[in-house]
């Protein structure tokens, strides 16, 4: 047989079309060409392909190959193809049965060895075969069975080498099925969540009112602002977040394994654990929104129903600061190209800090900032973002007293746990966190008392608040019930939730504002 048609699949975003790889060996004089809009690294497969045939003892046709990548008009990017170009040429040539081929899905990277790669974007690829009809089975590299195998319905194949996958397909040697391994691989529940190594929260002096703020803000998926001066322990709780948030469903990890698995960073160990990404200010906007000519998720889509923490936010660039405001909104980041338009996952919870001025002591007899200088830095976030961030507070300094003495803060476990059963309030509830809640939700879940509304609209009249600012005031307070079990919205509630929305006003001297 002279044609073979062989089956895969390409990437675009979190989508994994169809491809089908057709071989032809015919006459002429001898020459290896692939067409079919394919990019320098799927070109460049005619050497990889030809040096693991050669290498794994098959014979290459001295003869006139043609591969197509269909359809033509998809572009094709990656190593994934050069398997199914293998299998394609051996199939053609005669040395592999056609039949074999059937109903089976192909994706792996050769090495010259002969040997497979892994590749990325395997668990969108599995997804994508699983919800195919005329596919039963995907074959790919060994090193990507623990995720594709997270897919439901779906029988997973996997091979070390191009010569273990034509010995699997010849009937030679036993069929390598993966089979899913990863809820046994789940860490222990700890607390009512699963457990995380890192810092805890018991470690933390004093900074009880930054605390408090950090658990409704976890409890609630509430995106928040620590404003303070350099040294007064901002970083330090924002490292302690991921230790109290609240538990991921299966269907969420699946997700956000997706995501992980699209930027090929993947890992077993960090299954059911919520993502916590913390770029460095000098992130360019592709960088955290995403980018390139085959568009790939950037920090906030790596973020996705986690936690991106952005230290220094005035530091970060213009363009990029306000490419957050839309995801914040949507939760979804559409990145256009000339040639496609890709929509990627963007469900995060961001959690900032910054100082209140160049120097970082404004109010401070160290501060030399002039009253200009500190409004052009604070100036660098726009009053869209702020008021798109659910909680903005201060983080003040500790006293020299607290410092120095031992640790009497409660640990993460106790935290997490009040984090966990709020978090299971809302679920039940409303089937999402309340930051998520739409205007007819608050309507119906964040009802205020007669008292309670009162204090909302006359702060909201002297604060000047938009109507956004005023949901997210609501949502705050309906979070707030929650950690303390309590159906109803009452004064004390909304009189906290309005206390999180201090904003950038200039803080007191430092030397008057410690908190013990």
């Amino acid at each position: 047989m002279s044609l073979a048609v062989v089956r895969s699949r390409a990437l675009v975003g979190m989508s994994a079309p169809p491809v089908s790889v057709e071989v032809h060996v015919g006459n002429g004089l001898p020459a290896f060409h692939v067409v079919g809009l394919p990019e320098a690294e799927v070109r460049e497969s005619r050497e990889r392909v030809r040096a693991a045939l050669l290498h794994a003892g098959f014979e290459f046709p001295n003869r006139r190959l043609t591969v197509n990548l269909a359809p033509a008009d998809l572009p094709k990017d990656s190593g994934r193809f050069d398997l199914p170009i293998a299998l394609g040429i051996l199939a053609a040539s005669g040395q592999l049965p056609a039949c074999a081929l059937e109903r089976i899905e192909f994706v792996g990277e050769l090495s010259l060895t002969g040997s497979i790669r892994p590749i990325r974007g395997a668990l969108a690829m599995a997804a994508a075969v699983a919800r195919d009809p005329e596919a039963s089975s995907l074959m790919l590299p060994t090193a990507n069975g623990a995720e594709a195998a997270l897919v439901d319905g779906l029988r997973t194949l996997s091979a070390r080498s191009l010569p273990e996958v034509v010995g699997q397909l010849r009937g030679e040697l036993p069929v390598e099925r993966i089979e899913r391994a990863a809820p046994a691989e789940r860490p222990a529940p700890v607390g009512g969540r699963p457990s995380a190594a890192g810092p805890d929260f018991a470690e933390v002096k004093g900074h009880r009112a930054a605390k408090r703020a950090l658990e409704v803000a976890a409890a609630g998926r509430h995106s928040m602002l620590m404003l303070g001066p350099p040294g007064s322990g901002k970083s330090l709780l924002a490292a302690r977040l991921p230790s109290i948030l609240p538990p991921m469903s299966d269907d969420e990890a699946l997700e956000a394994a997706a995501v992980a698995s699209l930027a090929g960073r993947f890992a077993p160990e960090a299954w059911g654990r919520r993502p916590f990404r913390a770029p460095h200010h000098s992130a360019s906007t592709a960088a955290l929104v995403g980018g390139g000519a085959n568009p790939r998720p950037g920090e906030i889509s790596l973020a996705h129903l986690g936690v991106l923490f952005l230290d220094e936010l005035p530091e970060f660039g213009r363009g990029a600061l306000e490419a957050l405001r839309e995801p914040l909104e949507t939760g979804r980041i559409a990145l256009s190209r000339a040639a496609r338009q890709v929509e990627l996952p963007a469900d995060f919870q961001l959690v900032s800090a910054m100082n209140p001025c160049p120097c970082g002591y404004l109010g401070d007899d160290r501060c030399r900032c002039t009253p200009d200088q500190v409004f052009r830095y604070q100036g660098r976030l726009s009053g869209p973002l702020l008021d798109r961030i659910d909680i903005q507070i201060l983080v003040k300094p500790i006293t020299e007293q607290a410092l120095t003495s031992s640790a009497d803060g409660e640990c993460s476990a106790r935290i997490a746990a009040r984090v966990a059963r709020a978090h299971s309030l809302q679920i039940q509830r409303q089937r999402i966190p309340n930051a998520l809640l739409a205007p007819a939700g608050i309507d119906r879940h964040c009802r205020l008392d007669r008292a309670a509304m009162a204090m909302l609209h006359e702060a909201a009249r002297r604060l000047r608040w938009s109507s956004r600012a005023l949901h997210r005031v609501q949502r705050l307070a309906r979070t707030i019930a929650d950690l303390a079990d309590r159906e109803a919205i009452g004064m004390a509630e909304i009189g906290e939730a309005i206390g999180y929305r201090r904003g950038l006003a200039a803080p007191a001297p430092l030397s008057s504002a410690l908190e013990p």
